[in-house]
């Protein structure tokens, strides 16, 4: 199981519009180049499922490519990737295959071509921008990414695996799993090995002197700190394991052991957790670089509005804004906290939906939420940048929880895991600010799961745009009403891990139809397929 961390939940910061369908697939398409050990002369990118439906819209093919052309996923120059290829002289061929069944929604088979070699690999985008590698030249590897992997082809011969342990050890780098993968015995194979800590590019020298080793490679992990090498403690796991929990249940108790919040406690699991990689935590950098992403994507369209890549959205957050400011003589029905965080939700999809830069909270379709909910608060209710990071760990804290028990995927969970997983986020975040208890933060988080429980994913045209836009800047008003419910002292009959127990459940068992495919729901009302000239 995956281990996720701060950058995995609050993040990546990224080029919009789908955390799974454009940074997922980006990360996919980079580990391909970094396996082919080159930029390609030609790549063949076959699409499926979810992909193949609705990849256009989310501009699945430009991430594709951007990874091949080597390309980070909040680069702006992602959404001109295309351009970029030919100048770069990479040419590049498209299949959209939405008919073959596939085990995951989100896969794509990736064939590099160029200096007479060829690499093929099929990758999976698993939800928040988080990418596993499935199959490479034909046999089935498992590389999640979540450590750096040093994968090694190599003919199945007698002693090529401790030919491998032994360079690794001399090298100081202790393995945290190997796995071997083979066509069949004495047959070509992969080694797969996980690693506590970075490895040199002196190291696939080293592997290299075998006769039985054909080819070595390091795929570096997206590292938990700033990516600066450290020594890992040797109570590194241990304390890791003090500070981890699976529960919302086992999230209480470690807060009331330990006196302290749930900010306070994903902080020191971070830590933990970046010392166990080995790496420099940098939390506090990242969550400033993280306002400052949000702040820009949520007020940069209300004075400079522009269509969307899809057309359907764009000057909403203007609009909305003037209403509020009583233009025209309209009158204003909601409060000043509300209307403010819908105001920002709404302009943070719009820079969404023009592939500019976002912090996918959990993921890019929800990104409006958090940052709704917390510039709202700052602006209304004077909460200070200090206070905004805490309640940036305390969402984090909840949404580490339904990443690791349920999924945050729109094409696995419907919007109740994208949406409905953000605002019960944004709701523990805001009761922390005022002041709420651990129990009354997962309070919150459990009332709004109930409250938007089965809300499908239907994106019209496979654009995250309608009907996301305003499904984020509601669901900031279910965040707070949610939280202020808690604050209340009113308690809930069911338990934060059984609604994320159910949201999962619901969610598995909604038709692919209601899960991004844009086959069903809003995206199939008439008005919508004459959009889509009858999709």
């Amino acid at each position: 199981m995956k281990t996720y961390g701060l950058r995995d939940i609050i993040g990546p910061i990224m080029v919009g519009p789908s955390s799974s369908h454009t940074a997922g697939a980006l990360r996919i398409a980079s580990t391909a180049r970094t396996l082919f050990g080159e930029q390609p002369e030609r790549v063949v990118l076959t699409l499926y499922g979810s992909f193949a439906a609705t990849g256009s819209g989310h501009g699945t093919d430009k991430a594709l490519v951007a990874g091949i052309l080597g390309l980070e996923t909040d680069d702006p120059q992602v959404a001109q990737s295309f351009a970029l290829a030919e100048e770069a002289g990479v040419a590049v061929d498209i299949a959209w295959d939405a008919s073959t069944d596939v085990a995951h929604p989100n896969t794509v088979d990736i064939r590099c071509e160029g200096a007479g070699r060829t690499l093929e690999m099929r990758g999976v985008s698993i939800g928040g921008g988080a990418a596993v590698i499935r199959r490479i030249n034909g046999i089935d590897v498992d590389i999640t990414g979540e450590h750096t992997s040093v994968v090694v082809h190599q003919h199945d011969a007698r002693g090529v695996l401790a030919h491998i342990a032994s360079v690794l050890a001399a090298n100081d780098i202790n393995i945290a799993n190997a796995n071997l993968h083979r066509t069949a015995k004495r047959g070509d194979a992969y080694t797969v090995m996980e690693t506590d800590s970075d490895v040199s590019a002196t190291v696939r020298d080293e592997l290299l002197d075998h006769p039985s080793i054909i080819n070595a490679r390091v795929v570096h992990a997206s590292a938990a700190g700033d990516g600066e090498e450290v020594p890992v403690p040797d109570d590194a796991e241990a304390v890791f394991a003090r500070w981890d929990y699976a529960s919302g249940e086992e999230l209480l108790a470690l807060c009331e052991r330990e006196g302290v919040t749930i900010a306070q406690a994903f902080r020191a699991r971070e830590e933990a957790l970046c010392a166990k990689q080995g790496v420099v935590p940098s939390i506090d950098a990242y969550l400033d670089r993280v306002l400052e992403v949000m702040g820009q994507a949520a007020t940069e369209p209300l004075d400079n509005p522009q269509p969307s890549v899809g057309g359907l959205i764009g000057g909403e957050a203007a609009k909305l804004r003037a209403s509020l400011e009583g233009a025209d003589g309209q009158q204003r029905l909601v409060d000043p906290l509300a209307a403010r965080a819908a105001q920002y939700a709404l302009a943070t999809l719009e820079t969404n939906g023009r592939m500019g830069v976002i912090v996918a909270t959990p993921t890019a379709g929800s990104a409006g939420v958090l940052p709704g909910v917390l510039l709202a608060l700052r602006d209304e209710r004077d909460f200070t940048h200090d206070e905004l990071r805490e309640g940036i760990l305390t969402a984090a804290g909840l949404g580490y929880l339904i990443a690791r028990n349920a999924s945050v995927s729109g094409a696995e969970g419907g919007c109740q895991a994208e949406v409905g997983s953000a605002a019960a986020m944004a709701a523990a975040a805001a009761v922390a600010l005022a002041g709420g208890t651990p129990d009354r933060c997962l309070a919150a988080g459990a009332n709004v799961m109930m409250s938007l429980l089965g809300l499908v994913c239907d994106p019209v045209g496979g654009l995250v745009e309608v009907p996301c836009q305003k499904r984020n800047a509601t669901a900031a008003s279910v965040a707070l009403v949610s939280a202020q419910i808690a604050l209340a002292g009113v308690e809930n009959l069911i338990s934060f891990d059984e609604a994320v127990a159910v949201m999962d459940e619901v969610g598995r068992g909604l038709p692919p139809e209601l899960r991004e495919t844009a086959l069903g729901g809003i995206a199939k009302a008439p008005s919508a397929c004459r959009y889509c000239a009858g999709c």
